[in-house]
């Protein structure tokens, strides 16, 4: 099983608090444009981090979508 981290929950956080003072977005492209915007700058600033136990679970995942997929 995969649990939450807090860069997920942090990065949730982030993309509420950008949307929030924009109550009235015009469209629904400009509030997905703000969540693409808002992981971009998190993929670069968390570009060289490892996500403790990431690699018991990558794994994991490797072994299901292989017998899936092949």
């Amino acid at each position: 099983m995969i649990y939450t981290t807090n860069a997920i929950e942090r990065t949730i956080k982030e993309i509420r608090k950008r949307l929030k003072p924009m109550n009235s977005l015009n469209s629904l492209e400009a509030a997905e444009k703000i969540v693409y915007l808002t992981i971009q700058d998190f993929n670069e600033k968390w570009a060289g981090r490892k996500l403790r136990g990431f690699a018991e679970a990558h794994e994991a995942l490797q072994r299901m979508f292989e017998e899936r997929y092949h």
